[in-house]
């Protein structure tokens, strides 16, 4: 944990967390206060929809996988499509093999007719993309990044798109910023809830904001995290170290 280690434009400060810590939060949210991961994850998307658009017209490509960030980025793509933008989803492995949030958020794109693609299509997707969400890997991310998620990851670099990354660029270790592997390197960053020990300690994050997903001070009091609430009116705001 690292109180202030973040100031919002407005002067707040604002508290990163190291992954355990987050995922304490994102524990104590849903089994102590009630809150559901969905609507967690529909805040994200929603917040994460807005910044997409802001970045570029489009064609904009979400790359998700199988993960609350993977479903968070599929959320997002639903609000891109019904701000009528021209979106595609791309995923680390085939649609049968997701679970839980991401395969529910997977079964309402599909539902919606919005295009979804693994394996050549989705290379091919991304390289075509002036926009491309990355919610591929969240803050979970242990270990060198492998397999079609080292595939996807290599091909957003290769392109001249620009990126916007849920929460964590994936690839990036939470906790300390240090690169597993390979990872992206985004225009923003849209973290959630708290921003990552990670984010002070390195460069490579793009601009970074952060975005509520309306957890209450509640949780972080039983956490003992310092929190001043720091969003206002709004729901993200612009961090500065």
């Amino acid at each position: 944990m690292q109180p202030n280690a973040f100031q919002t434009e407005t002067g707040v400060s604002v508290t990163a967390v190291t992954t355990e810590e987050m995922r304490d939060v994102d524990r104590v949210a849903v089994e102590t206060i009630g809150l559901a991961l969905l609507q967690m994850m529909e805040n994200a998307g929603r917040t994460l929809a807005w910044h997409a658009r802001e970045l570029a017209a489009g064609p904009i490509v979400v790359v998700a996988g199988n993960s609350g960030n993977g479903g968070g980025g599929m959320a997002s793509a639903r609000h891109l499509t019904n701000h009528e933008c021209d979106v595609t989803v791309v995923l680390d492995r085939p649609p049968t093999e997701l679970s839980g949030a991401a395969a529910r958020q997977y079964r309402i794109l599909d539902a919606s007719a919005v295009p979804v693609y693994h394996g050549e299509e989705a290379t091919a997707a991304i390289a075509d993309a002036e926009t491309i969400v990355d919610a591929l890997v969240g803050y979970g991310l242990s270990g060198p990044v492998r397999g079609d998620a080292q595939r996807l990851i290599a091909a957003i670099e290769d392109t001249s798109a620009a990126v916007c990354s849920l929460d964590i660029p994936s690839g990036r270790d939470a906790t300390t910023g240090a690169i597993q592997g390979v990872a992206v390197e985004p225009d923003r960053t849209v973290t959630l809830a708290l921003p990552k020990t990670g984010m002070h300690a390195t460069a490579g994050f793009g601009t970074l904001y952060l975005a509520d997903i309306a957890i209450p001070a509640a949780v972080y009091d039983r956490l003992e995290i310092p929190y001043d609430r720091p969003f206002g009116d709004q729901m993200w705001v612009r961090l500065s170290r």
